[in-house]
């Protein structure tokens, strides 16, 4: 169990405590609640741009590293479609150097037209070396838009175009800074060898000042249900082709979350899963085949992805994997695969939990979800899926109308 304390100040920043003492280091996690589904979708990717204007300093700190690496520290942050974290890890001592900076950054940001161009051509670039101008990298740009047609997943954290990122001016900017960098809108996590008392301490004095701005409340289109298979093909210049698949699940926060977590661990999670044992090794179909959830907090996606061996036929690689998805049924998962799957959640959950940061984070990640005590019941819930459990969810997910498919071929064939 973590053990942790919060608080919440009059502005609306909710704050937790969780003393480590096992660690002479502190992570400051500030997880901001905008991710890329609260973008306009004339207006893409200013939730990623902004995780990069955030390092690019305010009028007090013109650098924000150098106080960082002075005080012995290293900082980052990353963007996906639902949030927007960051994090600084710095000897427990140092604690107030972290939150000094991100409360300077919450509100002081220096959005000048200079920097806005700089860090836009660094996204820009971005986007084409990780998307454009990589093998397989629009996969993503490509699969979004074919299984979501209303719910701002549509688009990838990154942004849905080019031109949208170099549209952005210090207009938008300040207007998306004023709105969703508020205290209301963030929760700030710290795990280390502190005390609580002291955390709030100094929450309540780098903090306690900022505006106090009303809580947003989100009106997003739900995803309607898809009841049609859809598929496309394109041709690009790959070494072997790819299959894609896609099916819409729920939530973060539901049960079927849970139990197709546990289920793709089974299917794919290690080399003695089934997927890597029966289509890649027995079968010699895939090169590779994986599968997974997509992770978002609204209802997301469970993702599978196979390249293929040369001179397979790619629908029959997509028969086989509707094959092994249909035996779910006939062939429940066996007591066996199930205590492996409880005992490697288990293991990566306690190995988790060794590290402050990924504390610090994940206790931000559940006050976001709901309620920061979700950390600790979390373990029970993945522990009680059962085979039938598997069955059932298996039996109403990959159904085929609900399934979005991609077939990446070489241009050579």
């Amino acid at each position: 169990m973590i053990r942790f304390e919060r608080h919440t100040l009059e502005n609306g920043l909710r704050v937790i405590a969780h003393r480590d003492e096992g660690t002479p280091m502190v992570t400051a996690n500030m997880l901001y609640d905008v991710g890329a589904r609260d973008e306009d979708p004339e207006s893409t990717g200013l939730a990623h741009l902004f995780e990069h204007l955030m390092f690019e300093g305010t009028r007090e700190v013109p650098m924000f590293d150098m106080p960082v690496m002075m005080a012995g520290g290293e900082n980052n942050a990353f963007t996906n479609n639902d949030f927007t974290n960051y994090y600084i890890t710095l000897p427990v001592n140092n604690l107030e150097t972290a939150l000094w900076l991100e409360a300077d950054r919450m509100t002081g940001l220096d959005l000048s037209e200079e920097r806005i161009t700089t860090q836009k051509s660094v996204v820009i670039e971005e986007f084409r070396q990780r998307y454009l101008n990589q093998p397989y990298g629009d996969l993503l740009l490509l699969l979004r838009p074919l299984a979501y047609r209303v719910h701002p997943y549509r688009w990838p954290a990154i942004g849905m175009d080019i031109s949208h990122i170099e549209k952005a001016d210090t207009i938008s900017a300040r207007k998306f800074y004023r709105k969703f960098y508020t205290p209301s809108n963030a929760v700030l996590s710290v795990a280390g060898n502190v005390t609580p008392g002291e955390v709030f301490r100094l929450a309540e004095k780098w903090f306690g000042d900022k505006p106090k701005a009303p809580r947003r409340r989100r009106r997003l289109p739900a995803e309607p249900v898809q009841n049609e298979r859809r598929e496309i093909t394109v041709r690009r210049r790959v070494p072997s082709a790819q299959l894609i698949m896609a099916w819409h699940t729920d939530g973060r926060n539901s049960r079927d979350f849970i139990v197709l977590d546990m289920l793709t661990d089974i299917l794919a999670g290690c080399e003695s899963a089934r997927f890597p044992a029966l289509l890649v090794r027995e079968r010699e179909i895939f090169t590779e085949a994986d599968i997974y959830l997509s992770g978002e907090i609204d209802p997301g996606l469970v993702l599978f992805s196979g390249k293929l061996r040369n001179g397979t036929d790619i629908r029959k690689a997509e028969k086989a994997v509707e094959q092994e998805l249909r035996r779910l049924s006939a062939y429940p998962v066996t007591d066996a695969e199930l205590d492996k799957a409880r005992n490697r959640y288990e293991s990566l959950r306690l190995i988790s939990h060794l590290s402050a940061s990924n504390k610090a984070f994940n206790l931000a990640l559940h006050e976001l979800l709901g309620d920061a005590e979700g950390i600790n019941r979390e373990k029970e819930r993945y522990l009680s899926v059962t085979a039938s459990e598997m069955a059932e969810t298996a039996a109403r997910t990959f159904l085929p109308g609900n399934c979005s498919v991609i077939h990446y071929i070489p241009e050579a064939q």
